[in-house]
């Protein structure tokens, strides 16, 4: 029997999110998934990079999200490891959602995969997509921070 996984730990981050987009409101969902992804997800055999959510029939899917199989899942399942798996949330938010996404310039971004109480659940943020000079300025507040990191503990030392 695999052992849980702690209450509320993070499976996987979506970094480029942050550098592509300017998050405006933050929501949280829940997947529907096979057996097998689950056992992958608690491995940590998950990518989210590449993920983005779309609405279809007034509901939420998330695509380019890739669980890897492991070797020793079930032999009589075909896993497919980019599957379209569909987000779980309120019917009311998902509509307050989809009038905001219809607005130009929003989209729906995961954020991250975690575990709450024993489920899987992603975070997903409506964001808006940055301009090249906004990225080129998270670039330089990033290196801005390094660079007193490195500086506070040269002075410690």
């Amino acid at each position: 029997m695999a052992k849980k996984p702690a209450i509320n730990t993070r499976i996987a981050d979506n970094k480029k999110a942050a550098y592509n987009y300017f998050f405006e409101e933050r929501f949280e969902a829940g997947l529907v998934l096979e057996g097998w992804e689950v056992k992958s997800l608690r491995e940590g055999k998950v990518q989210l990079t590449d993920g983005y959510v779309v609405v279809r029939g007034g509901e939420l899917f998330i695509i380019g999200l890739q669980i890897n199989p492991l070797h020793t899942a079930s032999t009589h399942v075909n896993p497919d490891n980019v599957r379209t798996k569909k987000l779980l949330m309120h019917k009311e938010q998902i509509q307050r959602l989809i009038t905001k996404v219809e607005q130009k310039g929003y989209t729906l971004v995961p954020i991250n995969l975690h575990w709450k109480d024993g489920k899987v659940k992603c975070e997903i943020a409506l964001a808006k997509g940055k301009a090249e000079h906004d990225k080129r300025d998270t670039i330089k507040d990033r290196e801005g921070k390094r660079e007193v990191e490195r500086a506070m503990k040269s002075r410690s030392r």
